[in-house]
C-alpha cells in the first residue's frame, strides 16, 4: 500500500495528539451551539484548575442518578393484595373449534 503525504500527515497529527493525552473527535449538535461546544472543548483541553470546574459542573448537570434496584418488588410489596388468600389457578378450557 502507498501512503500518501496527506495521511502520513494525518497520522502524524494523531499521534501527536495521543502522545499529549488529546483525541479528536466529532460531535453533532446544533448550529447555534457551535462557539459553545468549541469554547467548552477548548477550556477541557487546556486541563487547568477551569477546566476540573468545568468537568465537575457538567457531570453534575448532565449526570443521571443512579437507578434504585429493587423497584418492582417494592412496589409489588406495597399492592393491597399483600396477605390476601388468592387462588391464582388457571381453569382448563377445552379447545375450541375456529373457522377459518
Amino acid at each position: 500500500m502507498n501512503e500518501t503525504p496527506q495521511r502520513r500527515a494525518v497520522d502524524a497529527y494523531r499521534n501527536r495528539l495521543a502522545e499529549r493525552g488529546m483525541a479528536r473527535f466529532e460531535v453533532v449538535g446544533r448550529d447555534a451551539d457551535r462557539d459553545l461546544i468549541r469554547s467548552v472543548a477548548r477550556c477541557l483541553a487546556e486541563d487547568g484548575a477551569q477546566a476540573e470546574k468545568l468537568r465537575a459542573a457538567v457531570t453534575q448537570t448532565i449526570a443521571a442518578p443512579a437507578p434504585k434496584t429493587g423497584g418492582i418488588l417494592a412496589a409489588l410489596r406495597r399492592s393491597p393484595l399483600v396477605g390476601e388468600d388468592l387462588d391464582l389457578t388457571r381453569s382448563h378450557a377445552e379447545e375450541r373449534a375456529v373457522d377459518l
